[in-house]
């Protein structure tokens, strides 16, 4: 013989629906919160104000004021010219790809942000030391007349 089961204290239906959706939507609206709150922490991957475009023609440095093995900051051109090996010049974002600051100096073969302390190469403007994570952009640039010019 089946003894009969109780029907626990459920909700009919379309009330279960409502609940579960106040529920979900109130788990997704968290959700989203969250993500934004996280987005206002994120680093900057790349970037910064200088392109390309602004630096064709311009006299980045003179050669004379960039050392071999080293490189000097172009502040007002958000740029960093380097001389990896006698003669060979590049010229990179001096944009820190942490959190967007200005790069500060060159110090023994790499690029310094002094904000955080992450360095970059000065052949290749890659990561050395965090907590940045990606490169530095690297702009075109030639040496004419004893001085550096963007491409």
């Amino acid at each position: 013989m089946t003894v009969p089961r109780k029907e626990a204290n459920r909700m009919p239906a379309h009330e279960d629906v409502r609940d579960l959706l106040g529920r979900r939507g109130l788990l997704c609206a968290a959700a989203l919160l969250g993500a934004g709150a996280l987005a206002g922490c994120a680093t900057r991957e790349g970037g910064g104000a200088t392109t390309p475009a602004n630096l064709k023609g311009k006299e980045l440095a003179k050669a004379a004021d960039v050392p071999v093995g080293g490189g000097t900051v172009v502040g007002d051109l958000k740029v960093v010219v380097t001389q990896p090996r006698e003669g060979t010049f590049k010229a990179f974002s001096a944009v820190c790809t942490h959190q967007g600051a200005t790069l500060g100096s060159v110090e023994d073969g790499m690029i310094l942000c002094p904000s955080h302390g992450s360095g970059f190469g000065i052949s290749d403007g890659s990561v050395k030391e965090g907590p940045a994570r990606a490169p530095l952009k690297s702009y075109p640039c030639q040496l004419r007349d004893g001085a550096i010019y963007g491409v």
